[in-house]
């Protein structure tokens, strides 16, 4: 008793230091999206919206965790499921003027994952077989509706994020997964980088570009060189439109270069990609001090991996309900339970 009493007050402690870390760096964000606007003409307003989207969304989840874990993320994977089944062209709530539309890489495919991921989390935290078998049929059927939506990438995401949940259960030790898993988001991000410098072999810069667009690559481009000559302050939030040649040239652009770490570089300058991986890496630190079983801490973790991925080659993140749904299901993931009621 006193062994897991100390375990557990060690728990707690993991926690808290992780409540407070989540927000200095997410204070951070909007304080610097504030200074690399000042004296421009740069409108942090889409960044400061979206750290409110998922700050609402962690408290939101944190408390519905707490109370109903297992039917909080089952309703979490059925609104996220409607809302990318009825996001043709765009989906409610973007943080741009601009809807961008749905494709491999934008908010569909997204909140696909998302619902993926928060019936797999479901799943994960149900107390019966047959629970855990509906759950996880539930995300099979996301993956199938991506399927139907026409979009193969995010059928692969949902169902590497199951494959991922299932694999989770046979897992003891949670740190070597989560340590996994943000590599893999590196590897994402370090290969789009290598696309738009052209460091990779001909053959498969070629047949990167074909998935990509010629176009996305260019955008992703102009936002290196932006990034090169504003390496500390940027050019300022949301200016990217304004002064990428590629966005200027192109009628219905929605001046985004399709990549979260991109747009930082060039607006936000090399903090602002360091805040944005500190966010990501805050979210993995949550899980690895969450007081949930590993299965849910490690599903969550896959799912955030896949949006991250998502996130390196398109404007996921620039949509509201996706930064708010990330918020949730990793609210969901750290929440305590709650005290069992006094006899």
């Amino acid at each position: 008793m006193a062994a897991s009493a100390a375990q557990g007050a060690v728990v707690r402690e993991r926690g808290r230091a992780a409540d407070v870390a989540g927000v200095l760096i997410l204070g951070a964000c909007v304080v610097w999206s504030l200074v690399s606007a000042t004296g421009r003409d740069g409108r942090p307003e889409g960044v400061i919206l979206a750290v409110l989207a998922l700050t609402a969304g962690y408290a939101c989840g944190r408390i519905s965790g707490t109370l109903l874990p297992v039917s909080a993320a089952a309703v979490a994977s059925l609104a996220a499921l409607g809302l990318a089944l009825a996001s043709a062209p765009g989906v409610p709530g973007a943080t741009h003027a601009g809807a961008v539309p749905t494709g491999h890489t934008g908010a569909a495919v997204a909140l696909l994952v998302l619902a993926a991921g928060a019936a797999c989390c479901a799943a994960s935290a149900a107390g019966t077989s047959s629970g855990r078998l509906a759950l996880r049929a539930l995300a099979l059927a996301v993956a199938g509706a991506a399927l139907a939506l026409g979009s193969v990438v995010g059928f692969v995401a949902s169902t590497g994020v199951l494959l991922c949940s299932l694999a989770a259960v046979r897992m003891r030790r949670r740190l070597l997964g989560l340590v996994g898993l943000a590599l893999a988001a590196g590897l994402a991000v370090g290969a789009s980088w290598a696309v738009a410098e052209e460091r990779l072999p001909e053959g498969l810069t070629v047949s990167l570009e074909g998935q990509l667009t010629r176009h996305r690559v260019l955008l992703w481009q102009d936002a290196v060189a932006l990034a090169k000559e504003n390496p500390v302050l940027g050019v300022g939030p949301d200016r990217f439109g304004a002064l990428s040649p590629t966005a200027r040239e192109t009628f219905s652009a929605d001046g985004k270069p399709h990549s979260a770490v991109f747009q930082q570089a060039a607006e936000q300058g090399v903090p602002g990609v360091v805040l944005l991986g500190a966010a990501y890496g805050w979210l993995l630190w949550g899980l690895g001090s969450s007081p949930r079983a590993t299965p849910v801490a490690l599903t969550v973790g896959a799912t955030l991996t896949a949006l991250a991925a998502l996130a390196a080659v398109g404007n996921a993140l620039s949509f509201t309900p996706v930064t708010a749904g990330a918020g949730l299901l990793a609210g969901l993931a750290t929440a305590r339970a709650a005290p069992a009621p006094a006899d």
